[in-house]
């Protein structure tokens, strides 16, 4: 009996322990099918706009340098600039590394359209996709040109990547009819992780990024994860399409304020920062190269030496030069336009209202205006009334048509007569003098 029962005992034991063995061999193999392998972690996080472009640009960069075997864009974003994800799906199109893009929180706008051009999309649980519309900087509908472009563009994404463009279209036109996703007529398609999967958009949910290598069979694998530079942050930051314009304004309107004061202060720092941030922010991103950068610095020469040359035509050419660096280093001629309107209309309100509260005696303005004024009050008149001449005669060394030359006392002087013709060599007597008009009477 003890026998048997050892007997059982040990074939249970081996059982289990085979068990056992089987599920750590599963485990095993799954830690281990991309062991050796390399994935790049990028985020894509906040605003999209060119800042992001150019760090994505230098993420995926490194990626390939380093042989990666597969990129993961960790997307969580309310969308932005559309040409700003122009420039992205070019970058990714040409990517020859696969892809994947997962979407923690949000993909709306130009982030569904960029999740739209990676090879695979995964989304957790409580994300969404869609929602793109495209619309002005004020929020409002963008014109039908600009709308028609973006249609086009979103279901080139998803034909590109071998989805339905039906949807994609709907995430951008609101005149599609989907009640069954949850987009009525004059809504925008906002896609929820399980219908994201029953009409293709997605491959599947995943509660975090240790399940998603788990589903892309990288298990093992040694994840690098990409983090934004200090700079490249600053640069975001600074090419947003909302600071743009506050750094132009903040410009201009320390360098007006500063016209209005004496030396050089805290108005003038403020706007010089603010030109600088402008285009350090430009040049990170890689919007704006040297030629801007030289541009502006002849475009401040030249208005410097305004205040030394007459005419004008110097401080003209410095303005101009000024706003074409600003418009090279710009990647959006509608936006910067705007950006410089913008900074334009407050300039001008500034200047008067402190014209009107300063006036024009402080600042630089006193160096660039007249105030002496040659007044009676100091001593000067504008002509010396010669009234000692009165009574004097003398003879005209000239016609007087009615006017002419005399000679008084061997003083000659420039006389009209009293309205009548007098021939020269003739005597005349001085009857008047108004300031530097002397009339004179013929005698003969």
């Amino acid at each position: 009996m003890n026998t048997v029962k050892r007997m059982t005992t040990m074939m249970i034991a081996l059982l289990v322990i085979g068990s056992i063995g089987i599920n750590l061999g599963d485990y095993i193999y799954a830690d281990s099918t991309g062991e050796g392998k390399q994935v790049y972690v990028i985020p894509v996080e906040n605003t999209v706009e060119q800042g992001l472009e150019a760090f994505l640009s230098r993420a995926t960069k490194e990626a390939r340098e380093a042989s990666a075997d597969h990129i993961i864009f960790e997307i969580d974003t309310p969308g932005g600039r559309v040409d700003a994800a122009g420039q992205i799906a070019n970058m990714l199109q040409d990517l020859d590394i696969p892809s994947t893009s997962f979407i923690i929180n949000r993909a709306l706008s130009a982030g569904s359209y960029i999740a739209l051009y990676t090879d695979n999309i995964y989304m957790t649980p409580q994300a969404t996709m869609g929602a793109s519309g495209i619309i002005n900087q004020d929020g409002t509908a963008a014109d039908k040109k600009a709308q028609s472009a973006w249609l086009a563009a979103m279901e080139g994404a998803a034909e590109a990547s071998g989805r339905d463009p039906l949807y994609a279209r709907a995430m951008a036109d609101a005149s599609i009819d989907l009640p069954e996703y949850g987009a009525k007529k004059g809504e925008f398609l906002t896609l929820t992780p399980s219908s994201a999967v029953e009409v293709g958009y997605a491959e599947g949910i995943v509660n975090h990024r240790t399940a998603l290598l788990n589903e892309l069979g990288l298990n093992g694998a040694t994840v690098h994860e990409v983090e934004e530079t200090v700079a490249e942050g600053v640069a975001r930051f600074l090419t947003h399409p909302v600071v743009i314009p506050i750094l132009l304004s903040v410009a201009s309107l320390g360098l007006v304020v500063e016209l209005y004061s004496p030396g050089f202060g805290v108005p003038g720092i403020m706007g010089l920062v603010s030109l600088v941030l402008f285009f350090y922010g430009h040049i990170i991103a890689g919007l704006a190269g040297m030629e801007a950068v030289i541009l502006l610095i002849l475009g401040i020469a030249l208005i410097i030496a305004e205040f030394f040359v007459p005419g004008g035509i110097v401080g003209l050419l410095g303005v101009g030069a000024i706003l074409g660096s600003l418009f090279l280093a710009g990647f959006d001629i509608g936006h910067m336009a705007t950006s410089i309107g913008i900074a334009f209309i407050i300039s001008v309100v500034a200047s008067v209202i402190l014209f009107k509260t300063m006036g024009l005696n402080k600042g630089l303005f006193r160096h660039i205006v007249l105030q002496d004024r040659t007044t009676t009050e100091l001593g000067y008149v504008s002509s010396v009334s010669r009234l000692d001449l009165i009574g004097m005669e003398g003879i005209t060394q000239t016609p007087l048509r009615p006017a002419g030359t005399a000679l008084f006392d061997d003083e000659r002087l420039d006389v009209v007569s009293e309205g009548g013709f007098i021939e020269s060599h003739k005597r005349v007597k001085i009857v008047k003098t108004e300031g530097v008009r002397i009339v004179v009477r013929a005698l003969d």
